[in-house]
């Protein structure tokens, strides 16, 4: 089972995650600034417009968003199915180029 991280998440990603809160309509509100830095980068990644991603990437990276990326997909196969393939597949070749 995976350990939750006790590290306080930085007030830009908070604000981040506030901004979007349409994507993340499944979380009560309260709660959506303590989803998982996975599922903020598969919802944005997926969901979001060219416009949300670059501010992902802005707040927390793309060298940061790209290990997220990569890691969750290598978890498992069910992981990497969360992903729609076009998106799986533009953000591979994306974070291969720029995020090495």
């Amino acid at each position: 089972m995976a350990q939750k991280q006790n590290i306080e998440r930085p007030q830009a990603v908070k604000d981040f995650i506030n901004e979007h809160q349409m994507l993340f309509w499944y979380s009560p509100e309260p709660k959506s600034e303590t989803v998982s830095d996975e599922l903020v980068v598969e919802t944005i990644l997926n969901y979001g417009s060219l416009n949300n991603v670059r501010q992902l990437f802005q707040v927390i990276g793309i060298k940061n968003t790209a290990k997220i990326f990569f890691d969750s997909i290598k978890k498992s196969e069910r992981r990497k199915n969360n992903y729609h393939e076009l998106t799986l597949n533009y953000f591979t070749l994306l974070f291969n180029r720029y995020a090495q």
